[in-house]
């Protein structure tokens, strides 16, 4: 079991880490949508690229309710941080469940 349960443990760490660098790269977007940016940088490029597909569904759901201001990154973020507080924490302990150990996260 402890070959399953490394396992597990190791997805569970691999997602944490991607879905904190998402965080940053949302962040990112959000900062420099602001300043009205260059549309053919190829960072804005990149950053365009990775966060609306993630967006627009959202915007498609909630719309511009709030006038000019889009929340779909606040939104994008607290989802993000309920998966990395409830889901992946989920995986850590059931993890260490499987190995027999206790954690208190």
């Amino acid at each position: 079991m402890f070959i399953l349960a490394n396992l597990i443990l190791a997805i569970a760490n691999i997602l944490d880490v991607l879905l904190g660098a998402y965080k940053w790269v949302i962040i990112i977007a959000a900062l420099i949508s602001w300043v009205n940016p260059d549309p053919y940088n190829p960072i804005v490029k990149f950053l365009y690229s990775v966060t609306e597909p993630v967006f627009r569904p959202i915007r498609r759901l909630i719309g511009y309710r709030l006038g000019p201001i889009d929340i779909s990154p606040l939104i994008v973020i607290l989802a993000i941080i309920f998966a990395q507080s409830f889901l992946i924490r989920s995986l850590i302990e059931f993890a260490y469940k499987l190995k027999g150990g206790n954690i208190a996260l």
